[in-house]
């Protein structure tokens, strides 16, 4: 409260050893170093497995962020598909799987197929007993060849594409419209298919 009328001044002592109380950071040294052994520990523990999971390329949410290329929760089943993977193979061999996911355009899908078709070449699956491998583990050179850890980088956020001349089709075209109007098709479709099977059975009643 500020002061007013003719009342007695505050009198406030602000002697409450604050040196005692301030938060301080003299252990950041220390943690730096903790943490590096804890990696260290964790690369040795996962032998020649990579360090981290495999995960799709997916776009920033929002128009304010969407140009923004970042790692997703998991790939789509169709990604899986058509990449020629199975879901639980995907989990066996480092692939991170999300089944809620969809797909919302063919470019941001066959981005994510072609990484995984990537990674699919690049993995080397050792099997558990060499005298006897299982189906999908690697035989032959495969398994003297050079192992790398890194993971696969991300593409590139902005597509480039050579300047063109717009073409009268083009011009022509008006995707909004166009949008409006699959909306609306896909909004009415139950209604539209229980009136044909009304006017279907109505035929069939008057042939009788």
């Amino acid at each position: 409260m500020g002061f007013a009328h003719n009342n007695v001044l505050h009198q406030n002592h602000f002697r409450k050893d604050w040196q005692t109380r301030v938060r301080t950071w003299f252990d950041q040294p220390g943690r730096k170093l903790r943490r590096r052994q804890a990696r260290k520990a964790k690369a040795a523990s996962l032998g020649v497995r990579p360090l981290t999971l495999l995960r799709p390329a997916v776009r920033a949410q929002t128009v304010r962020y969407n140009r923004k290329v970042r790692e997703g929760r998991g790939f789509t089943l169709a990604e899986l598909k058509e990449a020629g993977i199975g879901k639980k193979e995907a989990r066996g061999v480092g692939i991170v799987v999300d089944h809620r996911r969809r797909n919302l355009s063919e470019e941001g899908k066959a981005v994510n197929v072609e990484r995984l078709k990537v990674y699919k070449e690049r993995l080397i699956v050792f099997p558990r007993n060499a005298k006897k491998p299982k189906k999908g583990d690697s035989t032959g050179e495969a398994l003297t060849a050079e192992t790398t850890r890194v993971n696969l980088a991300l593409p590139d956020s902005f597509v480039h594409e050579a300047p063109r001349q717009i073409t009268e089709e083009e011009r022509e075209f008006k995707a909004y419209r166009t949008l409006r109007t699959e909306r609306a098709f896909a909004r009415h479709e139950g209604q539209r298919k229980v009136r044909e099977a009304k006017k279907a059975e109505e035929e069939a009643n008057k042939k009788k």
